[in-house]
C-alpha cells in the first residue's frame, strides 16, 4: 500500500476557443484515397499471409512493402498537386 494521500493535484490546460470556420480538408484528396487504398491493399496481404502461417513469411514482408509504397506513392501525389488544395484539383467548395 501506499502512503500517498488520495487526492492529487492535476494540472489541467485550457486553450482558447476552437474556430470552426477553418476548413479541415480531412483529407479528401485523389493523393490521401490512393494512399489507403494502396496500404488497405498491403496491410491485407499480411493478414492473409499471418494466418497461413511460418511457410508464408515472405508473403508477409510483401504486404510490409505494399504498405510502404502506398505511402511513398501518397506523398508523391501530394508533392505532385494532388493533395487537399492541390494545384490539380478543382476546388469546387465540397
Amino acid at each position: 500500500m501506499s502512503n500517498k494521500s488520495a487526492t492529487t493535484s492535476a494540472t489541467v490546460s485550457t486553450q482558447g476557443p476552437i474556430d470552426h470556420s477553418i476548413e479541415l480538408g480531412h483529407g479528401n484528396s485523389p493523393a490521401a484515397w490512393t494512399c489507403v487504398t494502396v496500404m488497405l491493399v498491403g496491410v491485407i496481404v499480411g493478414c492473409i499471409a499471418f494466418l497461413i502461417g511460418e511457410s508464408a513469411t515472405i508473403l508477409f514482408w510483401i504486404g510490409v512493402a505494399v504498405i510502404a509504397i502506398g505511402l511513398v506513392v501518397g506523398v508523391a501525389m501530394k508533392v505532385a498537386g494532388f493533395g487537399v488544395g492541390g494545384s490539380k484539383l478543382k476546388n469546387n467548395g465540397h
